[in-house]
């Protein structure tokens, strides 16, 4: 009877998030915190002997808030404020010039897919979209190819790296809410990013292809170059991103069992300078030696501006914390038993967070709510090595790609910003996403099996 209430609560709690969300358009903060005390209120009340009293419930919102702004609020405003950077200051297109002469305009729709990859690290999926936009009609027009193709590939690029690698929110706030590693997530999440862009640019030479959607560029690459004017170079705008990435890993690396620099002097600066709120703050101040001398003036305009992006992310974030620290405090794992030699193994958290994906819109929340879910699982169902745990991450960001469609703000971007019609939109940008998702979640299952 207990196990039967506990799963009805749970599931009657999600349907009412995504209702108040998703139907009367209320913001995710306050929907997840109202339910986090409601949840936490009426399992007390039902089960006393729970030790969720009003005021127990309350402290355990209040700590579930607290514990993951300790973990990541800095890297999320951190991570927030370099993105904003390069988007003003031009040097995203640098960066996408820069992997357009590597891979040749001949191979444009590759091009573009690599650009949203790196792109979609530091920026969020749908400003990306918008920044890269011109690129990409310009090198449609170039190369003679339908508007459709460029955009499916620029839009699977980026949303690859913002469901998978931190410091995009949501993949840093899945890490500190199942204790993943933070370097061991970008690692591996940077290589399973990979296969994922092959999948977004596969499907738009295969199917996006037979939409035609002209390009209308108004500028020709040269042009949007001198629109920017004077561009940073191409290894300063790439180090704001590189620079945490490398000391992340880093302290990942010498922090093994087997220490490889000993625990001394050393090992002690590579774990200061690696430590993600230290190696996102190193990159905040490179991202700012990118604004030129004549916008100087815009410096903490733009700061602002990104701390100001992040607010929402990290009340969202705090918010589903909140939430999965009351269900952290309910026999969760004690009613999952079955699960564990079930054999579903990573295909569970990917399920859960594809169909809230699929009800909500949002990814970011998609990921937040369901790590919550998760967390008090992990052990119970053997998820407690490092790369288990990066794994369970992982297959929470693919769930949370499948797949984008009306609910969705980011399916507005890209058929807004490329002309789509919108059952084009579904044919290029929701197929393109599910099936991402679905080969990404596949590759991880496998790979489950030797873990």
């Amino acid at each position: 009877m207990q196990t039967f209430l506990l799963f009805a609560m749970i599931i009657a709690a999600v349907v009412l998030m995504v209702i108040a969300i998703s139907k009367l358009k209320m913001h995710p903060f306050i929907v997840m915190l109202v339910i986090a005390l409601l949840v936490g209120l009426i399992w007390g009340a039902i089960y006393p002997d729970s030790g969720l009293t009003p005021t127990e419930v309350v402290n355990q919102v209040k700590n579930g808030f607290g514990s993951i702004m300790t973990s990541i609020g800095i890297v999320i405003l951190c991570g927030t404020i370099i993105g904003t950077i390069l988007e003003k200051t031009g040097a995203a297109l640098t960066m996408a010039n820069a992997i357009l002469k590597l891979v040749g305009e001949k191979n444009s729709v590759v091009a573009i897919g690599a650009m949203g990859y790196v792109t979609g690290i530091p920026v969020f999926c749908d400003s990306g979209f918008v920044v890269l936009s011109p690129i990409s009609r310009a090198l449609a027009q170039q190369s003679n190819t339908s508007l459709a193709v460029m955009a499916t590939a620029l839009s699977g690029g980026l949303y690859a790296t913002h469901c998978l690698v931190p410091p995009t929110p949501g993949p840093i706030a899945m890490a500190g809410t199942l204790n993943a590693d933070l370097g061991l997530t970008i690692l591996i999440g940077l290589i399973v990013s990979v296969p994922a862009v092959i999948v977004a640019v596969i499907y738009a030479q295969k199917i996006s292809s037979k939409i035609h959607i002209p390009a209308n560029s108004e500028y020709t690459l040269d042009e949007l170059k001198e629109k920017y004017g004077k561009l940073p170079g191409t290894l300063h705008s790439f180090s704001p991103i590189l620079l945490p990435i490398i000391l992340i890993a880093l302290a990942s690396i010498v922090d093994f069992p087997s220490k490889p620099l000993g625990t001394g002097i050393a090992y002690q600066i590579v774990m200061f300078i690696g430590n993600p709120v230290v190696a996102l703050l190193l990159g905040v101040f490179l991202a700012m030696t990118l604004i030129p001398g004549s916008e100087k003036d815009n410096t903490l305009k733009w700061i602002t501006q990104g701390v100001t992006d992040s607010a929402a992310i990290l009340a969202i974030t705090g918010a589903g914390s909140s939430f999965g620290a009351i269900l952290k405090c309910l026999p969760i794992a004690d009613s999952v038993g079955g699960l564990v030699n079930s054999g579903l193994g990573v295909l569970i958290p990917f399920v859960i967070a594809m169909i809230l994906k699929l009800a909500m819109g949002a990814s970011t929340v998609a990921m937040i709510t369901t790590a919550g879910m998760m967390a008090p699982l992990m052990e119970v169902m053997g998820y407690t090595s490092p790369v288990a745990r990066v794994l369970v991450v992982l297959a929470i960001g693919t769930g949370s790609m499948v797949a984008s469609h009306a609910n969705d703000s980011y399916f507005w971007v890209v058929s807004q910003f490329s002309d789509m019609k919108t059952e084009d939109a579904y044919k290029c940008q929701t197929g393109m996403t599910a099936v991402m998702g679905i080969t990404i979640i596949i590759l991880l299952f496998i790979v489950s099996l030797f873990i």
